[in-house]
């Protein structure tokens, strides 16, 4: 953006965009006066085509409070006509989060994202990936009747990403993925027989949808990665939990998709070696 350097261009540049928060909200002159503690005739004044007068600070600081945008934007220092805490409320969120992806958000995120790469490292397997049973195992403990919510869930996007709306790229941990098959730790107790049903899942999902999908495994150790996803360009998600902390600022969103893009980049088994990997941890348990 050009900063208006000469007084008149930054005197109508306020003038006009006073005038359009004013129209926006249903301000007249004497209401704004009212509001912001002045005399009419201030206001006239700000007002009159050809002035080249600035307020002081003060009246600045009252028309923004008063019209809920930002002084900056007022002064032509910003495009941006919201507020400070308004732009940080609307860049990062929290929402409350399932158990189970069974949420309408989740999905919503999904359908926003259509025609982006969605770039994911998940909490433990990828929902979409797991077979009935094992999703039975996982959620029906904890979910109860919900568990078919679960499945549906998981379902339903697998289904868009057969719909090829969006590519879709997994980062995940190589511990998980052998603890999984070795049946320790969050997946102690998995029979066998569903363990070697979901690596034969894996094996058609990865072979059906490749390239739409891509599965990349890395080492933890080296590179550290909490559970997130991102929407193309437009958005963000941290899993924490009970909730999800969402991010649409640009800034944040290059962030976490270079973060991203360093786990694939530096993955101990890129998405190529990927099938052979499960092939042969199949081999190892079976």
């Amino acid at each position: 953006m050009m900063i208006p350097k000469d007084k008149r261009d930054r005197a109508a540049l306020f003038r006009d965009r006073l005038s359009s928060a004013m129209a926006e909200r249903g301000f007249s002159q004497s209401a704004l006066a009212r509001r912001i503690g002045v005399d009419r005739s201030t206001v006239s004044q700000l007002l009159a085509e050809g002035s080249a007068r600035l307020p002081n600070a003060q009246v600045v600081a009252e028309c923004a409070a008063a019209l809920g945008v930002s002084a900056d934007w007022l002064l032509g220092l910003s495009e941006r006509p919201e507020s400070a805490a308004d732009l940080l409320a609307n860049s990062m969120t929290l929402t409350a989060a399932s158990r189970a992806l069974i949420d309408d958000q989740i999905f919503a995120w999904h359908r926003e994202a259509a025609g982006y790469k969605i770039r994911h490292v998940p909490a433990a397997l990828p929902d979409m990936l797991k077979t009935r049973r094992m999703l039975e195992w996982e959620y029906a403990p904890h979910l109860g009747r919900t568990a078919e919510q679960a499945i549906g869930a998981a379902q339903d996007r697998l289904d868009w990403m057969r719909g090829l709306r969006s590519d879709y790229e997994i980062a995940l941990p190589l511990h998980e993925i052998r603890s999984f098959a070795r049946a320790e730790g969050y997946y102690a107790g998995l029979p066998l027989e569903i363990r070697l049903e979901q690596i034969d899942r894996f094996l058609a999902l990865s072979e059906q949808l490749f390239p739409a999908l891509r599965l990349h495994l890395f080492d933890a150790r080296r590179l550290y990665s909490v559970p997130l996803t991102i929407f193309g360009p437009l958005l963000a998600v941290i899993y924490v939990g009970a909730n999800y902390l969402a991010f649409r600022d640009s800034a944040r969103v290059e962030a976490f998709t270079r973060h991203f893009d360093a786990l694939v980049r530096e993955a101990t088994l890129p998405d190529r070696d990927f099938p052979a990997f499960l092939a042969d941890l199949r081999g190892e348990i079976a």
